[in-house]
């Protein structure tokens, strides 16, 4: 059998992978988590997000993977960096960060046919106060619903983990883009949405592979796509943050293939 298509397939279209394709998985997670690592010290006032985007292409190029988002749709970038009220699929250019300024930064990489996509926030300078909750209810959101990826629950139960603890909070969960499965290919069955009500949604087995990757907003959810075709912003101009984590589902729980090596996912690290 071509191994693309090892493992089966649920009655949803989930494909279910086997015991060995977590290590693909695992090394391919780890590298774009290195990759997001190593360019966080670039991430400064007076940097351009072209120039953050140039240091991950020659970063991927070295490492012998292969960018999944270049060429993907016509897309030429190795990254999406989305800048404060840009909600997602920010281009690189000649934006010039400023103090306070905070960034997603999403990263895909193919090494050995496995996809690793991942995305964290990063901060340019000292964040506002504000700035600053987002992220950490944002971060705390997804983690949250990575507790509930367990077999036996559903997809359900992970966006109603995300989605009542960040509106505990007085943010907005973002409904009109979502989290995906992933393994062999860069997105598939499921859509992970990151709002939902319990108990409902394809029931979680183990071998399942998908994102999870909320953005939530301080203001209201709604979003509009510009004229580019791709970046996504906030209709009311408020601030935007995203994490993003790929994860197997395993007998007891999940594992997390995105890990950061150097223990530098949120932006606080330093």
């Amino acid at each position: 059998m071509d191994d693309k298509l090892r493992g089966r397939v649920t009655k949803d279209g989930i494909r279910i992978y086997e015991p060995a394709d977590f290590a693909g998985m695992h090394a391919a997670g780890r590298l774009t988590a290195t990759i997001l690592d190593e360019i966080a010290p670039l991430v400064v006032p007076g940097a351009t997000t072209a120039e953050i985007d140039e240091a991950i292409t020659r970063r991927v190029e070295a490492s012998g993977a292969v960018s999944a988002t270049i060429g993907y749709r016509g897309y030429q970038h190795a990254s999406c960096i989305s800048v404060n009220h840009v909600v997602c699929h920010g281009i690189p250019g000649s934006k010039v960060l400023k103090d306070g300024d905070i960034l997603n930064i999403d990263v895909t990489v193919i090494l050995d046919g496995w996809y690793g996509d991942s995305s964290r926030m990063y901060v340019a300078g000292t964040p506002s106060r504000k700035a600053e909750r987002l992220i950490q209810v944002t971060h705390d959101a997804l983690m949250k619903g990575i507790e509930a990826v367990r077999p036996g629950n559903t997809f359900g139960d992970i966006g109603h983990a995300i989605q009542t603890y960040v509106e505990a909070n007085r943010m907005s969960v973002v409904r009109d883009f979502c989290g995906h499965g992933v393994g062999r290919v860069f997105h598939a069955p499921p859509n992970v949405l990151h709002y939902g009500r319990p108990g409902t949604g394809p029931v979680l087995e183990e071998g399942m592979f998908f994102t999870i990757e909320p953005m939530v907003n301080l203001g209201r959810p709604e979003t509009k796509v510009l004229a580019d075709d791709w970046t996504a912003v906030t209709r009311d101009k408020s601030l935007s943050a995203q994490f993003e984590h790929a994860v197997g589902v395993t007998a007891d729980g999940c594992e997390i293939f995105t890990l950061s090596p150097g223990g530098k996912f949120h932006p606080t690290w330093g």
